[in-house]
C-alpha cells in the first residue's frame, strides 16, 4: 500500500479523534473494546482482526473477540472470550517468555510486529495461523500486531490485524508504517481509557466491600439487624421497580436508570450503618429487664429469699407454740401469692404489644414490697430503674433506650453526609436517611414531609417497616403474619405514616406475596383478601 494522501491521513484523525472521543464517554468496558477493534480494522482496511487480554494469572493471552469480515465470524466479545480457542501462553514450560507466539512477543517486549507476509516469515510460530487457513480455505497474509499498555507499563491486552486491504484494487497489501504509527496511536488511546474503566470498576468494587464490611460488622453485633440490613435493599429494588413499572397514577412517570437503581441499592445497604454505633444489649434488648444479662433471674432470687423467710417464721411460730394448722394454711396462702406475683413479673418482663394500666399498676405495688439484701439492710423489692423497664408499655426499651436506638439514624446521616460522594451516588445520604421519615412530617430526625421526600426514600421506608414487622428472627418479638403486617401497614397509609401511591403498588403489584415467598417462613403467609386492607381499593 502507497503511502497515504492527506485525505486519508485527515480521514483517520477524524477516526482516531471520534474513539478518543467515545472512550472518554464510555462504561461498559466490553463496548469499548469492541470499538476499538472495530475502527482499527476500519483505520486500516483489515480483512480480519483479533484482541487479546491477559488471562486472570497473567500467564496467557485469551482470545477476546475474533472478526473476519470475508469469513463471516465473530467470537467473543460481550464480556466473555472466545472458549472455544485455547490462550497464548506468555511463558514456556521453562518459565522463560514465549516468543515464538506473534502475539506473546508484542506483549513480552512490548513493541508492535509488522509483517508483509506470514508464509513467508520465519521468526514466528504460525502453525495455528495455517491450520485456520486450511479449515476455513483462508490466506492469511499481512499481520500487524500491537500492544496495549497503561501507563506503568501494565499489558492489558494486544490488538492484531490481518489482511489489509488496497481499498481501490481490494488486493491483500501489507500494512505501512503510517498504518502501524496510527494503530500504535490507537492502541495507546485505549489503554489510557481501559486503565481509567478499570480503575472506576476497581473503585466501585471497594466501595461495595467496604459497604458489605460495615454490613459484616453489624451481623457480628447484631445478626438479627444484619438480615435486616439485606433484606431491605431486596425489598426496596422490588417496590422500586413495580413503582418504575407504574403506567398509571400518581407515580405514572416515576422512572430509575440503572445508575440510579445502583445509587438506591447501595442506599439500602446503608440504610441502618449507624446501628454500629448502637450498644449491642440495646439493639438485642429482648426482654424488659435485659441488658448484658436478664435480670429477672435476680427477681427470681429475691422471691427465694421471701419464700425462704416466710417458712423461717411459719417455723419459728410453731416452736413458740403456735396453732401449726394456722401458721401452715398462712404459710401457704403467703406463698402462693409470691409465686404468683413472680409468675407475674415473668410474663410482664417478656414485653408485648401494649400494657394495661392496671398491670403497670401492679409492679408498682409489688415493688413497695421489703426484702433483706445480700447486705443485710431491708430495701424496696424492685429498684426505680426496674420500675421503670417493667412497665414498659409497648415492646422492651425505656424511652431512654428508644432514643439511642433512634439516634441510629441521626448516626447513619452523620455518616453518610462526611463522604466525598460522587455525583451519580450524591442521593445516598438523603435516600438512606429518610427511612424513618413520615408523609405529615411526624417522622425523624428532620420531619421532613412528603413533598420534601424523594420516591426513593419513602419507598425505603415502606421496605424498613414491613420488613421488621414480618422479621422473624428478632429477640423482642416474633414475626407478624402476613395479613397483620399488611393491616399494620395500610393503617399507616391512612395516617400519614407512608405514602398511599406506593402502598397501592405494593399490594396491587403484589410485591408482598413476592417477597414473603422467598424471605417470609411458610406458617406466617396466611391468605389474604386484599378488599379487607385498610388503604386499599382493589
Amino acid at each position: 500500500m502507497d503511502d497515504l494522501t492527506p485525505k486519508q491521513i485527515a480521514q483517520r484523525l477524524e477516526q482516531l479523534t471520534e474513539l478518543s472521543v467515545a472512550l472518554g464517554d464510555g462504561h461498559d468496558i466490553d463496548l469499548l473494546l469492541e470499538r476499538i477493534l472495530l475502527v482499527a480494522k476500519r483505520m486500516t482496511h483489515a480483512d480480519g482482526g483479533t484482541l487479546y487480554r491477559p488471562t486472570a494469572d497473567g500467564s496467557g493471552l485469551r482470545f477476546y473477540l475474533t472478526l473476519n469480515d470475508s469469513l463471516h465470524i465473530r467470537r467473543g466479545g460481550n464480556g466473555a472470550a472466545a472458549s472455544d480457542i485455547a490462550p497464548v501462553p506468555l511463558f514456556d514450560a521453562a518459565g522463560e517468555k514465549n516468543l515464538a507466539s506473534v502475539a506473546a512477543y508484542a506483549a513480552n517486549l512490548g513493541c508492535s510486529v509488522n509483517i508483509e507476509d506470514v508464509y513467508r516469515a520465519t521468526e514466528f510460530n504460525f502453525s495455528g495461523m495455517r491450520q485456520f487457513d486450511q479449515q476455513f480455505g483462508y490466506h492469511s497474509q499481512s499481520f500487524l500486531t500491537v500492544p496495549m499498555r497503561d501507563h506503568q507499563g501494565e499489558l492489558l491486552g494486544v490488538l492484531q490485524l490481518v489482511n489489509a486491504t488496497d481499498p481501490d484494487s481490494g488486493k491483500i497489501v501489507a500494512f505501512n508504517q503510517t498504518d502501524q504509527r496510527f494503530i500504535e496511536a490507537l492502541a495507546a488511546q485505549a489503554g489510557v481509557a481501559l486503565t481509567n474503566q478499570q480503575l472506576i470498576a476497581q473503585l466501585e468494587q471497594l466501595l461495595e466491600a467496604l459497604v458489605n464490611l460495615i454490613n459484616i460488622g453489624l451481623d457480628e453485633k447484631s445478626p438479627y439487624t444484619g438480615r435486616h440490613c439485606q433484606l431491605v435493599p431486596k425489598l426496596t429494588m422490588m417496590l422500586a421497580d413495580a413503582a418504575h413499572a407504574a403506567e398509571q397514577g400518581p407515580l405514572a412517570q416515576f422512572r430509575m436508570s440503572e445508575a440510579q437503581r445502583h445509587e438506591l441499592w447501595l442506599a439500602g445497604l446503608l440504610h441502618d450503618c449507624g446501628k454500629i454505633t448502637t450498644p449491642v444489649h440495646v439493639v438485642d434488648k429482648a426482654t424488659k429487664l435485659q441488658t448484658l444479662y436478664d435480670r429477672i433471674g435476680l427477681l427470681d432470687t429475691r422471691y427465694e429469699v421471701l419464700l425462704r423467710d416466710a417458712e423461717l417464721r411459719a417455723l419459728r411460730g410453731q416452736l413458740a407454740g403456735g396453732d401449726a394448722a394456722q401458721l401452715q394454711a398462712a404459710l401457704q396462702a403467703e406463698c402462693a401469692q409470691l409465686r404468683a406475683e413472680r409468675d407475674f413479673l415473668r410474663k410482664a418482663n417478656i414485653g408485648g404489644e401494649g400494657m394495661s394500666p392496671g398491670d403497670q399498676e401492679r409492679v408498682r405495688s409489688i415493688a413497695q414490697r421489703r426484702w433483706v439484701g445480700p447486705d443485710g439492710s431491708e430495701q424496696p423489692f424492685l429498684s426505680e430503674e426496674e420500675v421503670e423497664n417493667l412497665t414498659i408499655r409497648f415492646g422492651t426499651l425505656t424511652e431512654g433506650e428508644r432514643k439511642v436506638i433512634n439516634n441510629h439514624i441521626v448516626m447513619t446521616v452523620k455518616m453518610l453526609e462526611s463522604l466525598p460522594w460522587p455525583k451519580h451516588l450524591q442521593n445516598v445520604p438523603e435516600y438512606a436517611g429518610g427511612h424513618h421519615e413520615r408523609m405529615d412530617g411526624k417522622g425523624y430526625p428532620r420531619g421532613l414531609t412528603g413533598e420534601q421526600m424523594s420516591v426513593p426514600a419513602r419507598v425505603m421506608a415502606i421496605a424498613d417497616i414491613f420488613e421488621a414487622l414480618t422479621a422473624r428472627d428478632r429477640p423482642y418479638k416474633k414475626g407478624k403474619m402476613l395479613s397483620e403486617a399488611l393491616d399494620i401497614l395500610g393503617k399507616f397509609s391512612l395516617n400519614g405514616h407512608i405514602d398511599p401511591a406506593l402502598f397501592d403498588i405494593f399490594i396491587r403489584q403484589k410485591v408482598y406475596l413476592a417477597f414473603a415467598a422467598e424471605h417470609m417462613d411458610p406458617r406466617q403467609i396466611d391468605a389474604i383478601d386484599e378488599s379487607r386492607i385498610p388503604g386499599y381499593t382493589p
